[in-house]
């Protein structure tokens, strides 16, 4: 788990030893809850990393997940310029809103955080024994079937290019796209270890 070198400057005088949590997917970006820390809880949470918080209703600390075991698992921990924020990146495990929603914030979904949740579609459909959809039939026919699919999508979105099409490049590179997750779900590389791969290229 990672923390900034500004975080042993939180401000607990601001808001009486509290200072505002925002839980973050570490990923994708959104934003899954909002809460508030009190020293114990930020402790905690550095100590187990568990996103914790402090209940002012119940007056006592509580783990995010304790009752509906769709725990907040840090990866990082940041604050703001006035340090007196924390924003905590987390991999949570099922949907984090108590009416059963993937975030509290219903609207908080950034463009490009739909891959992931097409990414975690395609895993799930992986774990079906029955081949009743698209994509879990691809996974029961393997590899070959699944290389196939992407060459010729990948042949289909050079065609469309060379056409100059526009429609046709937007449906044959979603194809090209969607496919290539599934492939890449087959042997179990997640997109982002994609994305992190290209951010180090950029990097150089």
């Amino acid at each position: 788990m990672l923390t900034d070198k500004n975080i042993s400057n939180l401000n607990w005088n601001k808001l009486k030893n509290m200072v505002p949590a925002i839980a973050q997917h570490y990923v994708s970006g959104e934003i899954l809850m909002f809460g508030y820390m009190t020293q114990e809880a930020f402790n905690s949470t550095i100590e187990k990393k568990l996103f914790t918080l402090y209940s002012r209703q119940k007056n006592r600390l509580w783990i995010k997940g304790e009752t509906s075991k769709n725990f907040l698992y840090v990866k990082k921990v940041v604050t703001d310029c006035d340090c007196d924020v924390i924003l905590v990146q987390v991999q949570p495990t099922g949907n984090t809103c108590h009416l059963n929603r993937f975030s509290c914030f219903e609207n908080s979904q950034p463009i490009y955080s739909f891959l992931l949740h097409l990414e975690s579609i395609i895993k799930s459909r992986k774990k079906e024994k029955l081949n009743k959809s698209y994509i879990s039939n691809l996974f029961y026919q393997g590899s070959s079937r699944i290389a196939q699919k992407v060459g010729e999508e990948a042949v289909e979105t050079v065609i469309a290019f060379l056409e100059k099409n526009p429609v046709n490049i937007i449906n044959e590179s979603s194809d090209l796209l969607f496919h290539l997750l599934v492939l890449l779900q087959s042997i179990n590389i997640s997109f982002e270890s994609i994305i992190n791969n290209l951010k180090n290229r950029m990097n150089k």
